[in-house]
């Protein structure tokens, strides 16, 4: 994790409850991201994960409370301000035919061309750099249709980056990967929040790759908000509600996890 005081590069949770109608997701939450790290956003399905990310995209509103992006209300922010901010990757298994990495990636750069999209070389400085970043430069000629699913997630986190924003939100980024590219592609993230001081929050249901590679940890369970370490979780009780089948344990002398299932 980036040693700031500052915490320059933040989201703020300030009192927010998500829900729909009478239902209510996650109440009451108060929390603030930092900058330079890997976080992780943990909970059964359909607890609210996919709609937290997105209120905090604007994306959608929360029913009530507010979210701050470095100390601006999101809500008040024109949609271009936001995306000069927040990169946001969904879930989509994206599987798009008759395009070319570099111009996937490219699309990145929308929040800062002009209005018949024409990029300027410093856009396309952003865009080798993204993808040198992930590792696939040598594939920018490519047809994403000819691409393995981490090769294309890869893709898709070049195109966060070319967005060059302080934060990037990922929804399941590892959803459709075996395991060796789960692995990648969280320690991909980690390098970049570490090395480039982004603030990267990223939704997840393979709890060995929270707790073993992000620096703090998001649950949202029973409606309730729980953040911290992987340690303060364990230690709390917290994460153990929610995986009720799994014993976690905290090896304080060596200060790592070990899942016994």
């Amino acid at each position: 994790m980036a040693e700031n005081t500052e915490r320059i590069y933040t989201i703020e949770l300030h009192d927010v409850t998500l829900g729909y109608g009478e239902r209510v997701l996650m109440a009451d939450a108060n929390v603030g991201f930092g900058w330079g790290e890997l976080t992780a956003l943990i909970g059964r399905n359909g607890t609210g994960k996919s709609t937290l990310l997105r209120t905090i995209a604007a994306l959608a509103r929360p029913q009530s409370g507010v979210i701050t992006i470095q100390g601006d209300n999101v809500s008040e922010l024109s949609m271009r301000e936001v995306a000069s901010r927040i990169s946001f990757v969904s879930t989509d298994d994206v599987r798009v035919q008759n395009l070319h990495v570099w111009d996937v990636v490219a699309l990145g750069r929308a929040p800062y061309t002009n209005w018949v999209g024409r990029l300027r070389e410093e856009d396309r400085a952003k865009v080798q750099e993204a993808l040198a970043l992930v590792g696939m430069s040598a594939f920018a000629e490519a047809s994403m249709e000819s691409l393995s699913d981490g090769e294309r997630q890869r893709v898709m986190i070049a195109r966060a980056l070319a967005q060059d924003t302080p934060i990037i939100l990922l929804d399941e980024p590892t959803a459709f990967l075996d395991l060796p590219n789960k692995y990648e592609v969280c320690l991909l993230l980690r390098r970049l929040a570490h090395e480039q001081g982004k603030c990267i929050l990223f939704s997840t249901h393979d709890l060995s790759i929270a707790l073993e590679l992000c620096d703090t940890i998001a649950m949202i369970e029973g409606g309730e908000f729980h953040y911290g370490t992987a340690e303060m979780l364990i230690e709390s009780g917290a994460m153990q509600r929610i995986f009720e089948r799994t014993q976690i344990e905290f090896d304080r002398e060596k200060g790592n996890v070990r899942l016994k299932r």
